[in-house]
């Protein structure tokens, strides 16, 4: 089976290439920047240029695929819900002109809800465009990355975190290994068909209160969260240097979850996976730090 891997040096990606390799397949890497990829991952995967909001790129670099990891690429943009249909285009495009039959997609918790979660709602509209061909389709919704922490370095060093949702509510943190791993299962089963969807929620639902006391914990030093409200984290990537839309995608992520938000699948064996934030903590962050 011919496997193809968009993003594979990403946070998930580099897992599952790694993961496919050890498996004994020999990936096809779709890369926007192919002189990124490590040497050593070269002898055991083909790499192909592709950006993966071009069509004619993403069509070429399919040609003779069986299965498809695809992840709509990170943006950063005055359209970013534009840039995730351009994504979007390119994968229906590749999946209907090169007979790909299955797709492993990796979306997000919240993309269930459709519309009002910020960024997420790209991914949302992947799912639909993946479901109305005729594949079979597994789509991944993860929970809260864990690497999302490494985006706040410098407040974590004055023991400083930032947030939008109430610090008692609860949800799924995941280390982005076991999605990886999760996705590397997927795709070496030959056996399901059809319209798949499955959640990856780590080993526990955590608060941002909670959150907090592992990383004081862990870092040897206090460690406080304190909820900001909506207006002052728009102020903040606009700031950065959002453009408007980015900045209100980037703020609807956590806005779209946070009132009366349930996940579409319970946690339950299948959805829970290892890695702790601690031992996270101690493997990527503190190296970080």
């Amino acid at each position: 089976m011919r496997i193809a891997v968009t993003t594979p040096m990403g946070h998930v990606g580099r897992h599952l290439t790694s993961m496919l390799i050890r498996a004994g397949v020999r990936p096809m890497l779709l890369a926007r920047h192919p002189e990124a990829i490590p040497h050593a991952v070269l002898d055991y995967a083909d790499v192909v240029e592709a950006d993966s909001t071009d069509s004619s790129q993403v069509v070429e670099a399919t040609r003779g695929v069986d299965a498809l990891y695809w992840v709509d690429p990170s943006v950063w943009s005055d359209d970013p819900l534009g840039d995730y249909a351009r994504a979007t285009r390119a994968l229906t495009d590749a999946v209907t002109a090169n007979s790909i039959g299955r797709v492993v997609f990796q979306s997000s918790i919240g993309a269930e809800k459709r519309h009002g979660v910020g960024e997420i709602d790209g991914l949302a509209a992947t799912e639909v465009a993946l479901d109305a061909l005729d594949l079979d389709v597994t789509h991944l919704r993860p929970g809260y990355f864990f690497t999302n922490l490494l985006y706040g370095l410098e407040g974590l060093r004055e023991g400083h975190l930032e947030t939008v949702l109430p610090l008692d509510m609860r949800q799924a943190w995941v280390a982005p290994r076991d999605i990886a791993e999760v996705a590397a299962l997927t795709l070496l089963n030959p056996r399901w068909r059809g319209r798949r969807v499955q959640a990856v929620h780590g080993p526990q639902d955590l608060s941002w209160n909670e959150v907090a006391g592992i990383l004081t914990r862990e870092l040897g030093r206090d460690v406080r969260v304190e909820r900001i409200s909506d207006d002052e984290m728009r102020h903040q990537c606009l700031a950065s240097g959002a453009a408007p839309k980015m900045a209100d995608a980037l703020l609807g992520m956590s806005t779209g979850v946070r009132e009366d938000f349930r996940a579409e699948q319970p946690r339950t064996l299948a959805t829970t996976t290892p890695t702790t934030l601690a031992g996270w903590i101690r493997e990527e962050l503190l190296p970080a730090l």
